[in-house]
C-alpha cells in the first residue's frame, strides 16, 4: 500500500502533472476562467512540503504554458477585424481602439508585462495587442519576460506556502497555497 505522503510525490513527478500543468496555463492565456495561478501555486507546494524534486520542472512548463496562452490570445487578436466588427463601429468603440493602440505604442512594455500578473487584464492586452498591429517580434519578447517573471513568482509562492507547512499533509500546503 503506497503512503499518502508517498503518492503526492508521484503525483508531482508524473510527466502528467507536468502535461496538465502545461494545458493549464496555456488555455488561461485566452480563456481567463480557468485558474493557472492556482494550478501553479498547489503542484509547487508539493514538492517543497515533501522535498522532492520538480520545483524548477514546475515552474519552466508555467512558463512556457503562460507563453504559448499569450502567442494564443495574440494571435486572436490578429484574426478579428475589431474595427470591422459591428459592435466596434461606434464613435467611442473607434476612439477606444485608437487608445489602445497609442496607449501601446507608448506603453506597450507596461501593458505586456504588467499585464500578465492580471486574470482577464492579460487576455484582454494580449488580445489588444494583436488586434491593433503591435508588433510580433516585440510582443513576443515582452511575453517571454512576463511569463517567465509571473511562472517565478507563482511558483515562489507555492515553495513559501509548501515548506511554511511542511509539516502537515503535503496537500494542506497545496490548499493553502
Amino acid at each position: 500500500m503506497i503512503a499518502p505522503g508517498d503518492w503526492v510525490g508521484a503525483l508531482v513527478e508524473s510527466p502528467w502533472a507536468l502535461a496538465a500543468l502545461y494545458a493549464v496555463t496555456t488555455i488561461d492565456g485566452f480563456f481567463p476562467p480557468v485558474p493557472s495561478e492556482s494550478a501553479v501555486i498547489a503542484l509547487a507546494a508539493l514538492p517543497a512540503s515533501s522535498g522532492g524534486p520538480g520545483i524548477w520542472l514546475i515552474g519552466a512548463v508555467a512558463a512556457v504554458g503562460a507563453f504559448t496562452g499569450d502567442q494564443v490570445a495574440y494571435s486572436l487578436g490578429r484574426r478579428v477585424p475589431v474595427r470591422g466588427l459591428r459592435v466596434m463601429r461606434s464613435r467611442q468603440a473607434q476612439k477606444a481602439v485608437a487608445w489602445a493602440e497609442e496607449t501601446l505604442a507608448r506603453r506597450g512594455a507596461a501593458c505586456i508585462v504588467t499585464g500578465r500578473f492580471v486574470p482577464g487584464g492579460r487576455v484582454a492586452v494580449n488580445m489588444s495587442a494583436g488586434a491593433v498591429g503591435y508588433p510580433r517580434a516585440r510582443f513576443s519578447a515582452l511575453a517571454a519576460v512576463a511569463s517567465l517573471v509571473w511562472a517565478a513568482f507563482s511558483t515562489a509562492l507555492g515553495v513559501g506556502a509548501g515548506r511554511v507547512l511542511a509539516d502537515h499533509h503535503p496537500l494542506v500546503g497545496a490548499a493553502v497555497g
